[in-house]
């Protein structure tokens, strides 16, 4: 099955003006750029024949550019990544078997995040739209709550059923968790990890729907599918230790280049 991944890229973030070229430390490659490092990400995962950044902003086209990207511009008119890339599966000329949507803003992605979401779609055509997700662990769940706590929108979490078909997406912590339960009594929470796999056929579908309550609400993309009766099949995926952080506010920046230090 022919698989392409997509790197949608704004400028213009309500919560980070120009984050896609804010520069990241690493530990042994000094400075790059956010979509720098994003991009790389999507280059190591395997079995994926091309890899595009999509923008609409002329800087993000000339950074890209500069350290070898594949770039395909889009209009201004896409609200967000998802409707970026259905406007680009027009401009590739043809209709991949997979699109993975892997956004901007999500440089420590471990490439087998992207391959297991990947694997799930080849061996189950029916899934329309796929989602990785993973267990939180204590670091990242107090991570969560803190943020919350300081009127901080940060990760998103995903509650599934027992197929693991998506119930809902949000920015709040779900499911709730007491403050006073013991930690082996919690119930356990998703953290959504930011990329997509889709079908031609569902992002088509997803451009014709319009933007429901609760998209409006949370402000998350996906909910437009479930809204529109599109079924999100979420696959569990395993850190293997690694930590896992998307760059959503300033405060963002030093977590990242903290874990790329470590790593």
């Amino acid at each position: 099955m022919s698989t392409v991944i997509f790197v949608p890229a704004r400028y213009a973030s309500s919560r980070y003006p120009g984050k896609p070229l804010v520069k990241i430390r690493g530990k042994s490659d000094g400075d790059k750029t956010l979509i720098h490092r994003s991009w790389e990400a999507a280059k190591a995962v395997d079995g994926v024949d091309a890899v595009y950044i999509l923008t609409d902003d002329a800087r993000i086209e000339a950074e890209a550019l500069s350290f070898g990207g594949e770039v395909i511009m889009t209009t201004g008119a896409a609200r967000n990544g998802t409707e970026r890339c259905a406007e680009a599966v027009d401009k590739l000329g043809f209709d991949p078997d997979i699109i993975v949507n892997l956004q901007g803003d999500s440089p420590l992605t471990p490439a087998w995040f992207v391959e297991d979401l990947i694997q799930a779609m080849r061996r189950d055509t029916a899934i329309m739209v796929a989602t990785p997700v993973l267990e939180c662990d204590e670091t990242t769940l107090d991570g969560f709550l803190a943020d919350r706590k300081n009127g901080l929108v940060g990760g998103t979490t995903a509650v599934m059923n027992a197929h693991n078909d998506a119930l809902y997406f949000s920015k709040e912590v779900l499911p709730y968790v007491a403050p006073d339960k013991p930690k082996d009594r919690q119930p356990r929470v998703y953290h959504h990890v930011g990329i997509y796999g889709y079908r031609p056929k569902a992002l088509r579908t997803y451009l014709t729907a319009p933007e429901g309550e609760l998209e409006t609400a949370e402000g998350l993309e996906q909910l437009r599918f479930l809204e529109a009766g599109i079924p999100i099949k979420c696959v569990e995926v395993d850190g293997r230790g690694h930590e896992f952080w998307e760059l959503n506010n300033p405060i963002d920046l030093a977590r990242i280049e903290n874990i790329l230090k470590r790593r």
